[in-house]
């Protein structure tokens, strides 16, 4: 036998822009659409411009028990690949070999019937993966039990909430044991104790030698599950590696859209002499590599650009600045630090230059969140722009080392601590 459960050669889907996929054409609407193209081709009016390869050129080999993450940006084909594997989407080129049994927890919605009841919808899919009834009663009750949804059972499950279609849809595609498991962000929704039991479940699928595809933006989720994984990026395989080299690299790409390509200095609403004025700023990990995305708990620079007014060499002494992230929907700061606060002052003489803040634990949890900056000289407002400097995009990490995620739910700042039991 193989070792090789899925093999995928020459991989290829393209779509055509404004194209309705999903709907289902009569007779008569496919005999029109096929006389419209035939005409469109002779005049030279359907051309290449209005089609999108969602991926292109995909080979990849994986093995039997082999946890793979895949890693990218939104639209970076993702989703299409891990649809094409479950059969929802037929490749526009190449092939699929899939040696195993396949179950797949992609977006909500997809899976169920929503006319048939949570009880119905777990017989169904274990039908449609092959097993016999007998197979389906003896996980019927884990199943159950993982879901916490017994009371709605009964119900239809097109009244379910998102949370409670998600809970069931993971319950039924973990425990009916599939050789070939595919998850798409399963922790989009829910909340903080069922994204731990989903994670503690799929650590347990892996562990035993299942094979496991895992699409997802938590980086820290793809740390802790995957041994390898792929980057993806415009619908091709840009890298394939060791998780944690694919993850430095996927993060190294990410160019800021929110700050190293935004300018300050047209900014109107701010007040201060203007003496020196706030430009710009960016994000570098610890190596200078501008992110997008910081990790909890990583070694992170604030970078701030500066422009002096007076172009002259005469030095301004004792300039002050400071940094403070607020929650999108709060104007209290989580945390406020200026150079003055670590004994720091600068003296500035040329007309552009940059001030660079190393925080050696970042200390906040996964969100997005407002960056305000202020810079005083001798102690009097130089600039503060009043609308905040940008924002900052943090994903989640195994902070504590435990590899325990999740904790942003209970609070935005994290704090490590050594406990002990005094007797």
């Amino acid at each position: 036998m193989s070792d090789i459960a899925i093999r995928i050669e020459n991989l290829g889907k393209k779509y055509r822009i404004g194209a309705n996929q999903a709907r289902y054409q009569t007779l008569r609407e496919s005999l029109t659409s096929s006389f419209a193209n035939l005409f469109k081709k002779g005049n030279g009016q359907h051309t290449e411009d209005n089609t999108i390869w969602a991926l292109k050129d995909i080979d990849l080999e994986v093995k039997h028990g082999e946890v793979l993450g895949i890693i990218g940006r939104n639209g970076a084909g993702k989703s299409t690949l891990l649809k094409i594997l479950a059969r929802i989407t037929k490749p526009t080129t190449g092939r699929v070999e899939l040696n195993g049994r396949v179950g797949s927890l992609l977006e909500v919605g997809t899976g169920f019937h929503p006319e048939l009841t949570g009880r119905e919808n777990i017989y169904l899919s274990g039908a449609i993966l092959g097993m016999h009834r007998q197979e389906i009663n003896r996980k019927f009750d884990e199943i159950v039990d993982f879901s916490e949804i017994e009371k709605f059972l009964d119900t239809q499950v097109k009244h379910y909430s998102s949370g409670m279609y998600m809970r069931l849809a993971f319950a039924v595609a973990a425990h009916l044991e599939p050789e070939i498991l595919l998850v798409d962000e399963v922790l989009a929704v829910g909340d903080a104790e069922f994204q731990k039991k989903c994670l503690g479940k799929m650590g347990d699928v892996a562990h035993e030698g299942r094979t496991v595809l895992f699409v997802s933006h938590n980086m820290a989720a793809i740390q802790n599950l995957s041994t390898s994984s792929i980057l993806l990026n415009q619908g091709s395989i840009l890298s394939k590696g060791k998780t944690n080299k694919i993850i430095d690299k996927y993060l190294s790409n990410l160019k800021s859209s929110d700050n190293s390509s935004m300018s300050l200095l047209t900014e109107g609403k701010r007040s201060g002499t203007g003496s020196v004025k706030l430009s710009g700023f960016r994000i570098e990990n610890a190596k200078g590599i501008p992110i997008d995305f910081i990790q909890s708990g990583e070694e992170v620079n604030f970078v701030f650009l500066y422009q002096k007014a007076d172009l002259s060499n005469e030095p301004l002494k004792n300039v002050d600045i400071g940094f403070s992230i607020h929650e999108l929907s709060s104007s209290s700061p989580l945390f406020v630090l200026y150079s003055s606060y670590m004994g720091t002052s600068f003296q500035i003489r040329s007309g552009n230059g940059e001030i660079q803040c190393n925080l050696k634990t970042f200390p906040i949890a996964a969100g997005r969140y407002r960056l305000g900056a202020r810079i005083t000289i001798n102690g009097i407002e130089s600039d503060w722009p009043q609308m905040g400097i940008g924002h900052i995009n943090v994903v989640e990490s195994d902070f504590y080392g435990t590899g325990q995620i999740g904790f942003g739910s209970t609070a935005p700042l994290l704090i490590s601590g050594k406990w002990s039991l005094e007797k």
